[in-house]
């Protein structure tokens, strides 16, 4: 007999808005998998490099960034968090195809709905079964990313600003399935409220980290 399939959850939000840290306390709490996008296999590794190197000569362009991280995407989900879940595990992932609809749609100014379908197309229909969004203003953004930053870090302003707009928009069109949290927060008080979030909305008990 096959076991039950894991819980996917996905964290999303702008940059320094506190993903990772919540990523690997959920995790933690539910004994589930951590992962993240781009980067968490070894060709995605590679993608990672390329698509966040600050070099002339490979920056990607528009549709050749949407591509890449779609092709991160793609063996993210075949080689990590398909056969997790189907081994009965949980998946905590930092990003997921929101990420892409807020870059490289709202932020880039691609067509939105282009970028899902990408997306859809590379996961092989596979959604998430809860969206945290972590919010934070710009002006967070730009104050915990410090100077060190990579190729999509260092944008202009009005980039960041689009980029939440895009979570925005997806969370207020899915809220079954998204919900936004202010990332701003405490920490504590932050996973506090991600906790009860995934208790009442997925079931799942959260034991102490």
């Amino acid at each position: 007999m096959s076991p039950e399939r894991g819980r996917f959850i996905v964290f999303e939000g702008p940059d320094g808005s506190g993903k990772t840290t919540q990523v690997g306390r959920l995790a933690t709490s539910l004994g589930a998998l951590p992962t993240r996008e781009p980067g968490d296999t070894p060709l995605g590794a590679q993608l990672r490099h390329l698509l966040l190197a600050d070099d002339s000569e490979v920056t990607p362009g528009l549709r050749a960034e949407a591509l890449l991280m779609a092709a991160d995407r793609a063996q993210h989900v075949e080689r990590v968090v398909a056969p997790t879940l189907a081994a009965g595990r949980s998946v905590v992932s930092d990003r997921f195809s929101g990420s892409s609809v807020a870059y490289q749609g709202y932020g880039r100014g691609l067509d939105p709905m282009e970028v899902l379908a990408l997306s859809q197309f590379a996961v092989a229909g596979l959604e998430p079964d809860l969206v945290i969004v972590l919010d934070v203003s710009v002006e967070v953004t730009l104050a915990r990313l410090g100077t060190e930053r990579d190729r999509i870090e260092s944008a202009e302003p009005a980039f960041h600003q689009r980029v939440r707009t895009g979570f925005l928009a997806q969370a207020d069109a899915d809220p079954e399935r998204w919900a936004v949290l202010d990332g701003s927060d405490d920490i504590e008080r932050v996973s506090s409220a991600v906790e009860a979030l995934v208790e009442e909305r997925l079931g799942l008990v959260i034991v102490d980290r």
